[in-house]
């Protein structure tokens, strides 16, 4: 039996060169292949803050034309998008039934966006605070054995894991205890302005983040203002030389070098910026080209939409069904039977 492997993207902004790089090439490329995959559209999860719901809509269209542009095949695995397939919301109630109030309050996630909310004088939703046992529920329903993750999730699969163990001794074995994986070929690339930062997809605006659908003048712009260090010797060096190492790693990543070997390449940052901004617009012309054609076949994704729902469905309807009677709620079609 393959290893099931499930992994999720927020519409919460335009997805970028880090989201490319880091996790979405190794999907098309590597986990499409070797395991029974399926990636998501988490748009539940782009809810627990101040949002535009049309926005919302628009980037879980647009992000689902990039998982295909990104070479993902639905003959090969199951693109869908969470709210379509309710069981992520049938489960998700029955492990906050599981879940503490201690566990969610100690997320570290929750305590930085809440207090990120708090400083801008909004309220915190407390969905903020439960999210993490959504995304729980998003793993546990497919009986995923892994997830490819950053850093900055794997509290949260722990908490998967956490809440399936518990689970199980509770009511009976039911959930399959996933796993955290950290790809070692998934690239980490950094602000191109703030490179201590991590490229992210919340600032709409930033000139330190390269967007996949950024035209080719605008990724070069980016690409040769970004920061670099004091200093004029080219080498590589992370925690000294941080926006140098950030364009030698981002550059590796495109072209399959090695940071290291590649610094010694270059006597001068210009060479090394001009050289990584071609290697970078080399490797989203195909995403970008891919991503006009289906724009203007949109039957296309509403069908593999469609189909990697109905699929999903079919996958997690036993899993939440059997969690259901295990926890000790009454089967619906019981209550139909005994009518008849």
């Amino acid at each position: 039996m393959m290893t099931r492997v499930f992994s999720g993207i927020k519409p919460t902004g335009h997805l970028t060169l880090g989201n490319y790089l880091g996790a979405m090439r190794r999907w098309a490329t590597v986990d499409q292949y070797r395991a029974d995959a399926l990636f998501c559209i988490v748009d539940l999860h782009a809810l627990t803050v101040d949002h535009d719901p049309a926005r919302v809509r628009r980037l879980s269209r647009q992000a689902a034309t990039l998982l295909l542009a990104s070479g993902l095949d639905p003959q090969r695995c199951t693109v869908f998008v969470q709210s379509h397939v309710d069981e992520h919301a049938r489960l998700s109630y029955l492990l906050e039934c599981v879940a503490t109030d201690g566990e969610m309050r100690r997320m570290i996630q929750y305590k930085e966006k809440a207090a990120r909310e708090q400083r801008r004088g909004g309220s915190v939703r407390l969905s903020l605070l439960t999210y993490p046992v959504l995304m729980a529920a998003d793993i546990l329903a497919y009986g995923t054995d892994e997830v490819p993750v950053g850093n900055d999730q794997t509290q949260h699969v722990e908490l998967a894991r956490d809440l399936a163990v518990r689970f199980n001794q509770r009511y009976g074995h039911t959930f399959v205890v996933p796993r955290a994986t950290s790809p070692a070929v998934a690239a980490r690339v950094m602000n191109l302005q703030d490179p201590g930062s991590k490229m992210g997809k919340s600032d709409d605006t930033g000139p330190g983040i390269v967007y996949l659908l950024d035209e080719p003048d605008v990724v070069r712009k980016k690409v040769m203002r970004a920061v670099t260090d004091s200093g004029s010797e080219v080498v590589y060096d992370r925690e000294s030389r941080p926006g140098l190492a950030n364009l030698l790693e981002i550059l590796a990543a495109c072209t399959g070098g090695d940071p290291e070997e590649l610094a010694g390449s270059y006597d001068g940052y210009g060479a090394l910026k001009r050289d990584t901004a071609d290697a970078v617009i080399e490797v989203l012309r195909p995403l970008r080209e891919r991503h006009q054609e289906l724009c203007a076949d949109p039957g296309y994704l509403e069908g593999v939409l469609r189909e990697g729902a109905e699929r999903a469905r079919g996958m997690a309807r036993p899993t939440v069904d059997a969690a259901y009677r295990a926890i000790g709620l009454l089967p619906a079609e019981e209550v139909v039977a005994a009518a008849r």
